[in-house]
């Protein structure tokens, strides 16, 4: 069949919605027609190339939700009409992180930047030329073939233009909180960085107990939003906001720092760590481009005697079969807002506007509904 796709031909570049070619599901993937799907960082670090990936054309998007309308042969836990959600690491569920309950590290994650299927190949095509796809996804398309171990099956009472979100956003954000900065009651977290995953590490902290949340964001918008998802202070500037966590601390610092900005350096972790107390936590969860090396500001000496840690975070530390209904349980109790991080929404052919206003932090999260003309 045809689709209609965002499909990005070179790095540096901009996405170009286009016809693809779509090939039928194989034995163990599934034809799904999407509803929505997230517009992530992520998938603009391949425009700008600060992340590389193995094939270029590539269809973007990560961070989808959608209905099944065809199932393979070995296709057993899926049937036509179920609502998923994409897992951007695919779940095998047999290695040994897989049996560890880590399936955010699963062995099968070493392709999703090679744009080929956990089945091998290609799946979609343009002008006699194979299409990869993002992180074995390609969300950033109105149908989509994906394997049985990049879907997550979803309560059909939870709508999936909110659904989509829990596919990246919030669950590596609220994560990020709970898991790896394992935030406690009364802890002070500084949030670095307040959009779709920042702001859900706020949701995490404050759901945690935390009594201080302390965000930094230099977008304007974001000294109105933060307080609305649980931060408790909001500054422009990181060097004000360290100050103030000091003052509270009799000068220890933070107990965890969480970087959610969207292209990470080591001074951003240099800076983090300064900020953080004995035995805290750096949190690591942004991506910086893959060619960076070194974290200035770390001393061998303070990281042994004052026992901090650097802790990086994939998908928050969760794995994608538990996290996500647990997400939207949350969601369906009124304890996690979803709805609220949407601020707007955006048809297929305004994804390159919709970047533009990630960049300039008039979003926390923005989505493209592909019924939205």
């Amino acid at each position: 069949m045809k689709t209609r796709a965002a499909v990005i031909w070179e790095a540096p570049g901009k996405w170009t919605v286009q016809e693809v070619d779509l090939d039928e599901p194989g034995p163990t993937e599934v034809l799904v027609e999407m509803v929505a799907t997230g517009l992530c960082h992520s998938d603009d670090h391949f425009v700008t190339g600060d992340i590389q990936v193995g094939t270029t054309p590539m269809v973007g998007g990560h961070e989808g939700a959608g209905i099944v309308r065809r199932v393979g042969a070995e296709v057993h836990d899926l049937a036509e009409g179920d609502h998923i959600v994409t897992a951007f690491i695919p779940g095998c569920g047999k290695c040994r992180w897989c049996a560890m309950g880590m399936q955010n590290l699963c062995d099968s994650g070493s392709i999703i930047l090679e744009g080929t299927q956990p089945s091998g190949g290609f799946r979609m095509h343009a002008g006699g030329t194979d299409v990869g796809t993002a992180s074995t996804l390609g969300t950033f398309a109105q149908w989509q073939v994906y394997d049985q171990m990049s879907v997550v099956k979803i309560d059909p009472e939870v709508p999936l233009d909110v659904a989509c979100l829990v596919a990246c956003g919030v669950a590596t954000g609220f994560g990020s909180a709970t898991n790896a900065a394992q935030v406690r009651s009364g802890d002070v977290v500084l949030v670095i960085g307040a959009g779709g995953i920042g702001m859900n590490a706020v949701q995490g902290a404050a759901l945690s107990g935390a009594a201080h949340v302390v965000v930094v964001d230099p977008a304007p918008a974001k000294k109105d939003f933060a307080p609305q998802f649980g931060a408790t202070e909001v500054y422009a500037d990181f060097d004000e906001a360290d100050a103030f966590v000091k003052s509270i601390t009799n000068g220890q610092g933070a107990d965890s720092a969480i970087i959610c900005i969207g292209v990470v350096g080591g001074a951003d972790i240099g800076r983090a760590y300064g900020a953080i107390r004995k035995g805290g936590t750096v949190v690591v969860t942004g991506v910086g481009k893959d060619t960076d090396d070194g974290i200035p500001g770390i001393n061998a000496f303070t990281l042994a005697m004052f026992q901090k840690r650097i802790q990086g975070a994939l998908y928050g530390m969760a794995s994608p079969r538990e996290a996500m209904p647990m997400l939207l349980r949350l969601y369906q109790a009124g304890r996690l807002k979803l709805d609220e991080l949407i601020t707007k929404r955006y048809s297929l052919d305004e994804i390159n506007e919709a970047y533009d206003d990630m960049r300039e932090g008039i979003n926390i999260r923005g989505i493209i509904e592909f019924n939205r003309s």
